[in-house]
């Protein structure tokens, strides 16, 4: 009886920790999301623009200062309020990291136009 209630509770214990592990952790689509949701119109340019700004070296520093909204701001002083929200920067920041200009990673939602790659002087 005592094993049976030992087995259950580290089932549900598991289960919790399966559960939070998974709405904890950032996603690099969210945040491509996200920057298309509220951070293009106010920075004016595509999200692998944006992530181009930096090295994945550089954007790891900046988020681990916790100074990634700062950085945002700063590049795109027109976003602020909700974009800016300390629950959507790690998954702006895993965005960022892996199309980064050091990535040599494109987001797959990028037109040949808008792919930095692709682009010319005259676009």
């Amino acid at each position: 009886v005592i094993m049976n209630k030992l087995l259950k509770m580290a089932l549900a214990g598991a289960v919790v920790l399966g559960l939070s592990a998974t709405v904890a952790s950032a996603d690099k689509n969210k945040g491509q999301k996200l920057y298309s949701k509220y951070l293009k119109a106010p920075c004016g340019f595509t999200g692998a623009k944006m992530a181009a700004k930096h090295s994945q070296d550089e954007w790891e520093t900046i988020h681990q200062g916790g100074k990634l909204a700062d950085e945002i701001k700063t590049i795109c002083p027109s976003a602020d309020g909700k974009p800016l929200s300390d629950k959507f920067m790690d998954h702006y920041f895993d965005f960022f990291y892996e199309y980064a200009n050091d990535s040599g990673n494109v987001p797959s939602c990028q037109s040949p136009k808008e792919n930095l790659f692709f682009m010319t002087k005259d676009d």
